[in-house]
């Protein structure tokens, strides 16, 4: 049910702008921004996205670059991309309601300066000194993606713990099983991806490794793909990277550092596919031991939980991931919450 005109907020959603905001491609936070924006239209609300010019939204959308600078190699310097943008976002101020930023922590100089009700969305690992930067913060409401995410923060009672969520309509179950283990990110040191190998090769199961070769890759990865148990295909499509999902007799998720959150993880439970993980960061509380997969302390652990996570129900899985991570509850948590700064600022 669409609010009512005097009900309508006026929004403006800032993406970070190193590429597009497009709804299945790209980065996961550019992807996050898309949900939330194409949700608040939705429901009638006013939305204005300040992303690159070639995003793709059903909100209203205002650029100062045509592309990001992840492909535009005359933006070298990105800190410096990034504060124009948020900047331009900010000088707008006025016209809106309530504003959320999701630009790092870009717009923390341009908070103090507006009246206007602002939101920030760190989404990824937070330093030091950004913490301590966001602790001074005060008129800012933060918004953490997890209850690890949020205990940086300190103390602040104006933290709002929103998880992702993500397009569960668009995953299926999959029919047929391929009978083999899967890795699915970036190909780095902190993701895993040599001990998924490690893992599978205990398991004595196929393993298929999806995602883009970044540093270290050639040195610690590749020796490790042998064209038989373990596969390499690279990055993916979304459309490939579903059916691998779904396809999967489960994903492996041997995170070597923690984050403060996981989109890999609900994606495959949303295919209705188990995750076997190591429980650092925020990923108990993604992943519920014996319904939606297993935790363990150290990814050797991991190989002998293979078995079990096969006989879980699937169906039970994809039905916890809907419940709990479907992006239309990500976007009802955040109209609730621009609603209560709006009021409370009068």
């Amino acid at each position: 049910m669409n609010p009512q005109p005097s009900e309508r907020l006026r929004i403006a959603q800032i993406s970070p702008v190193g590429c597009a905001v497009r709804r299945r491609v790209g980065e996961s936070v550019e992807q996050h921004v898309s949900l939330l924006c194409d949700g608040l239209v939705e429901r009638g609300h006013e939305v204005t996205l300040f992303a690159t010019g070639d995003s793709e939204t059903s909100a209203k959308l205002r650029s100062c670059f045509g592309r990001g600078y992840e492909h535009d190699p005359l933006l070298w310097d990105w800190q410096f991309t990034e504060y124009m943008h948020v900047g331009h976002a900010y000088a707008h101020a006025h016209e809106f309601d309530v504003m959320h930023c999701h630009s790092y922590h870009f717009g923390l100089p341009f908070a103090a300066f507006v009246s206007t009700p602002n939101v920030h969305t760190h989404h990824v690992h937070v330093e030091p000194g950004v913490i301590a930067a966001y602790r001074q913060s005060e008129q800012v409401q933060l918004v953490a993606l997890s209850a690890y995410h949020a205990a940086f923060y300190g103390d602040r009672a104006n933290v709002e713990l929103i998880p992702h969520g993500i397009d569960t309509g668009a995953f299926r179950s999959g029919a047929d099983l391929g009978g083999y283990l899967l890795f699915l990110g970036r190909m780095i040191e902190d993701k895993g991806p040599a001990e998924a190998v490690q893992i599978a090769r205990l398991a004595r199961m196929p393993l298929i490794l999806a995602g883009p070769p970044e540093r270290g890759f050639e040195e610690r990865v590749a020796p490790l793909v042998d064209g038989r148990q373990v596969r390499y295909v690279g990055r993916v499509e979304p459309a490939e990277r579903d059916r691998l999902l779904a396809g999967a007799a489960a994903l492996l998720y041997p995170l070597q550092y923690p984050e403060p959150f996981g989109l890999v993880p609900i994606e495959a439970m949303a295919c209705g596919t188990p995750v076997l993980a190591v429980g650092i960061g925020a990923v108990p509380e993604l992943i519920e031991p014996g319904v939606t997969g297993y935790l363990a302390d150290s990814w050797e652990a991991l190989a002998d939980l293979v078995p079990a996570a096969l006989e879980l129900d699937r169906w039970a899985i994809r039905a916890r991931a809907v419940q709990r991570f479907d992006s239309r509850r990500m976007v009802e948590l955040h109209e609730a919450l621009y609603r209560r700064l709006v009021e409370a600022s009068g």
